[in-house]
């Protein structure tokens, strides 16, 4: 990245900020946002049943902490490369995505028992955590790095 479009003080303090937020979204998941799949897969789950659940309250608060991670995740983006359109370009790639894993995880709940428990462990984990960031930053990077 060039002179003009590099990363202030500032820009690191608002990105530590966000990453703080989202620790904060992980640290107090179990009182923020209702997931009996919290303690389930915590525990011996490929040999457990799924545990009682609401289905609606499930996907909202999936959804909910999606949102979240995601808004934080997108202001981490722009402020790392000040780009709008690659902004709006990650956001339709959350926006995708994010539907996709929810379909999947209605999907799931709807029509599989736990022998999907495996499936819905990596759904759900891209769905309660900032995985698209992790992904999404080295790619941007290197993809800004061969255009310039």
């Amino acid at each position: 990245m060039d002179k003009k479009n590099s990363v202030s003080l500032v820009d690191w303090l608002l990105i530590s900020i966000c990453i703080l937020l989202l620790a904060l979204i992980r640290f107090f998941e179990t009182q923020l946002f209702y997931d009996p799949f919290i303690i389930y897969f915590k525990s011996d789950y490929l040999q457990l049943p799924f545990p009682n659940y609401n289905p609606f309250k499930v996907i909202f608060h999936l959804f909910l902490r999606y949102f979240l991670n995601s808004a934080l995740s997108l202001a981490i983006i722009y402020l790392l490369f000040k780009d709008v359109r690659l902004t709006k370009f990650a956001l339709l790639l959350y926006t995708v995505l994010g539907f996709f894993l929810i379909i999947a995880l209605v999907i799931l709940l709807s029509f599989f028992d736990e022998k999907s428990n495996f499936v819905l462990f990596y759904i759900r984990r891209f769905l309660i955590q900032p995985l698209f960031l992790v992904l999404f930053v080295p790619a941007f990077y290197f993809q800004k790095k061969q255009s310039h």
